[in-house]
């Protein structure tokens, strides 16, 4: 073996890696930052670096050089930050400091950040899919107002102006305004639902029929008696319509543009009635696939059963979800009733508070009395709009996402009778193949081609009854993430929105009775 070159004399055996970075820098002449992580193996020229220093050299510039290595910036930077203080706590040692080295960790940093965070961005949005397929090329506000009574006695109706504010182009106009009766809002949710949830779309439900309120309408020569109902089926309108038309793909559906473009009526939705043969159908239907699914389990221990689990979870989530709702509704309704309870028998208190201090012949006492039957009819107003606030902001809200719930549990089901088909399909694809396999060993040739035929055409039943399931597999999935964000997001406005309410009324009431106070004290 050659003899060692000058700049490396016998005490390089004893070196420690720290020693072997600091003559290797000493050596080098103005060594520039983007030469830097090039030139440890340049020493591989001189013969006489043993074996065991050589693979040391490589090893601790082995993380600089992975700097400029762009496919791995992202899984880089925590190794080259933690590396440039050990080289610089190591120099020190040796007597040996320069400030060369620093100028590569901070472009390549600078480098790895900024290709780190266009990583993270793409990572954010492969993982938030739902708020990529939410993002649209316009805006869309609906509200629905002025219900008129159309017609007397058994054929009135009642009919509601839609009002349409958009910026997306589809719509011919900005601004749009028809006029629909109830019977229109229920055809057109039979036709999202039609189209929609076969491909595992949550179609937001149309308001219930109330045959009951619908009669007093009907009856009713004042419209005072029924305005309760009609208002809250105004709002439930509003609400169906808006949570369509925030959906990117409901949005988009031509039935929806038809519904809120058209001038004129609609044709005539025929199925729409609770008690029309297509209703009776309906239920007949929904009983028969309770009893199918009751009878036909899903198999867990095949390829897909990593997609079971994660269905079956959230299948056990929508359950409790739908029960703890249902409680809460019930309890919401118990507690409004009991506001309009409370505000009925304030109102009666003020009255005979009014009364008694229009008898009472002492003059403070009179006038204490009929202030605080003033302060109870305030206070009776209030009590009036906070069971009002209970209603319209907690009740309605638990309703509309019980009925929320059931849409979800529909594109399930449809998800479990493409699953259903695709077994079924593969179980006489099975038998097919047995048939052919006895017709060969029968030698009935002139049977094999059509058993042949028969195998090819449940092979593609097979493939696309697979297709369909991973199809609607992935759509519920982007489903369910949109309805797991707006539920957040629905709850948290209404809680606010009814906090700063109560809260309001609350801190109106403390003034009337602050008010009222003086008068009281002034009693002698």
């Amino acid at each position: 073996m050659a003899s060692e070159p000058p700049p490396f004399d016998e005490e390089t055996d004893q070196k420690d890696e720290d020693d072997l970075f600091s003559d290797a820098k000493e050596q080098k002449s103005e060594p520039s930052p983007s030469e830097e992580p090039a030139s440890l193996p340049i020493n591989d020229e001189d013969a006489g670096i043993k074996e065991k220093e050589e693979e040391d050299l490589f090893a601790g510039g082995g993380d600089e050089v992975k700097l400029d290595d762009s496919d791995n910036e992202e899984e880089e930077v925590p190794p080259v930050a933690a590396a440039v203080p050990e080289k610089e706590a190591a120099e020190p040692v040796v007597g040996a400091v320069s400030p060369k080295p620093e100028p590569t960790p901070q472009i390549s940093v600078s480098q790895s950040s900024t290709a780190s965070s266009k990583l993270s961005g793409t990572t954010k949005s492969s993982r938030d899919e739902v708020d990529v397929d939410d993002e649209d090329e316009g805006t869309i506000e609906i509200r629905v107002m002025e219900p008129q009574k159309m017609g007397d006695g058994i054929g009135a109706y009642m009919v509601y102006r839609v009002v349409t504010k958009t910026s997306i182009p589809a719509f011919r106009n900005p601004e749009l305004s028809v006029l629909r009766r109830f019977s229109d809002f229920l055809g057109l949710h039979a036709r999202l639902q039609e189209k929609n949830v076969k491909m595992g779309i949550i179609v937001p439900p149309a308001p219930e029929k109330s045959v009951v309120g619908m009669t007093k309408i009907k009856m009713s020569k004042e419209e005072s008696g029924s305005s309760d109902f009609v208002e809250r089926r105004r709002a439930a309108l509003e609400r169906y319509l808006n949570r369509t038309a925030q959906h990117p793909v409901l949005r988009s559906d031509p039935d929806l543009q038809d519904f809120l473009e058209r001038d004129g009526e609609l044709p005539k939705s025929t199925s729409t009635s609770a008690l029309s043969g297509a209703g009776v159908m309906r239920l007949f239907h929904k009983m028969g696939d309770a009893v199918e699914k009751i009878t036909f389990k899903m198999d867990e221990t095949d390829e897909w059963s990593y997609q079971m689990e994660w269905f079956e979870e959230k299948q056990q989530q929508i359950e409790a979800l739908d029960q703890q709702l249902r409680k809460l509704h019930s309890s919401v309704e118990a507690l409004s009733m009991h506001r309009k309870e409370l505000s009925m028998t304030t109102a009666v208190f003020a009255k005979s508070a009014a009364m008694l201090g229009s008898v009472e012949e002492h003059t403070a006492l009179s006038r204490a009395l009929s202030q605080l039957a003033e302060t109870e009819e305030k206070i009776e107003q209030l009590h009036r709009e906070q069971a009002e606030h209970d209603f319209f902001t907690m009740a309605e809200l638990m309703k509309d996402y019980i009925s929320l719930i059931g849409a979800v549990k529909e594109v399930f089901h449809e998800r479990y009778k493409l699953y259903k088909n695709w077994k079924d399909a593969e179980v006489v694809l099975g038998k097919k193949r047995e048939n052919k396999a006895k017709l060969e060993v029968q030698h009935k040739t002139d049977k094999i081609s059509q058993a042949q035929q028969e195998i090819t055409e449940y092979e593609q039943k097979v493939e696309k009854g697979q297709e369909d399931f991973e199809k609607i597999s992935d759509t519920i999935r982007k489903e369910i993430r949109r309805f797991e964000k707006y539920r957040v997001i629905d709850f948290k406005n209404s809680v606010v929105k009814y906090l700063e309410a109560l809260m309001e009324n609350q801190q109106k009431m403390i003034k009337f009775w602050e008010t009222f106070l003086p008068e009281a004290k002034a009693i002698a």
